[in-house]
């Protein structure tokens, strides 16, 4: 008699399962509808998809702390909506709509929300480095527990901003994690053609600054990862650098013919896929059954049109938005009038 396939155990509860799983197939959903927008020339600028590196925003989300802050790349559609709002938020400053998340001004590249300390998405190639150093500076200054995640891609690991901050970030204790999506193309050009340290989690050696590298296909080794970091940062014992090995599914943006790689090399990282390797276990544990599958894949769906018509509906900035928030006037007890 054959053996049946031993079910995989759950490391944590069925919520937590259940809501990676409708987290990551709403960021799926949305991205794939982002790309179709794009091409239908819905949008302008630039647009670059997460699709297949869900399992870092998912596994972030959940291993986080309430007023722990959140900086990024441009590649940040799922960032957001990995915290908590809403994607027709995105999707109206993909549309550069006055209901955006950014007002409409900063569209694909540069989603941000107070509220949900989501520090915003950067354009600028490691520029969010040393600024995520700043906001755990200032959390440190003002005596809070809270820790600053520092997202970068593997390409913005070269920038020599990231030797500086990673110098004052250890002298100074600095409650920081740095987090590289490592997705193996800087654009275009893999880590192993840009240098012979393959393992990114070796950066800050030369700071003492501990790390490691982690499957970042499988949500349950990414929280465990941030959570342990973070924990880490949160303690007083300075920062902690992740190389978290990701697979981006498209190009590096939608203008990318992606001929640096094979078909072959994207269909192994799909084999993997994280969204498939949570809903294995859902289903391995009897937590749904198909129907359950089909509406949730239904309210994904409508959430996501939901969104699409939020942003075609919504109106554009006035022209007075021009002026507004370019500077902004806090009231700091010692600053003198």
């Amino acid at each position: 008699m054959a053996k049946t396939k031993a079910a995989k155990k759950a490391s944590f509860s069925k919520a937590q399962y259940l809501k990676w799983y409708k987290d990551m197939l709403l960021m799926r959903r949305f991205e794939e509808t982002c790309g179709n927008l794009y091409l239908q020339q819905k949008f302008g600028g630039f647009c670059h998809l997460y699709i297949g590196q869900e399992a870092i925003a998912a596994g972030f989300a959940s291993a986080i702390e309430k007023g722990d802050k959140i900086i990024t790349a441009y590649r940040d559609h799922a960032h957001p909506i990995a915290l908590g709002m809403h994607p027709k938020y995105v999707m109206a400053e993909l549309y550069g709509k006055i209901t955006g998340c950014s007002k409409g001004k900063g569209g694909s590249m540069h989603m941000f929300d107070k509220e949900l300390n989501m520090m915003g998405g950067h354009g600028i190639v490691g520029a969010q480095i040393p600024m995520g150093a700043g906001i755990a500076f200032a959390e440190k200054y003002k005596g809070t527990k809270n820790v600053c995640l520092t997202f970068m891609g593997d390409g913005a690991v070269r920038q020599g901003a990231l030797h500086e901050t990673f110098n004052m970030a250890m002298l100074w204790k600095l409650p920081v994690v740095f987090i590289v999506e490592n997705n193996n193309y800087a654009m275009g050009t893999s880590v192993e053609r840009t240098t012979n340290v393959t393992d990114l989690s070796k950066l800050g050696l030369s700071y003492d600054m501990p790390g490691e590298s982690v499957d970042g296909m499988n949500v349950e080794t990414v929280h465990n990862a941030i959570k342990k970091a973070a924990d880490h940062a949160r303690e007083g014992k300075g920062p902690y650098l992740l190389d978290i090995r990701t697979y981006r599914y498209k190009g590096h943006s939608m203008s990318d013919p992606q001929k640096y790689r094979t078909k072959e090399e994207v269909n192994e990282y799909k084999e993997k896929d994280p969204i498939a390797q949570v809903l294995s276990t859902i289903m391995d544990q009897g937590w749904l059954n198909e129907d359950d599958v089909k509406k949730i894949e239904g309210e994904v769906k409508e959430m996501v049109n939901e969104s699409v018509k939020f942003a075609e509906d919504s109106p554009l900035p006035e022209l007075d938005e021009l002026y507004k928030d370019v500077y902004v006037q806090d009231d700091y007890p010692y600053i003198m009038d």
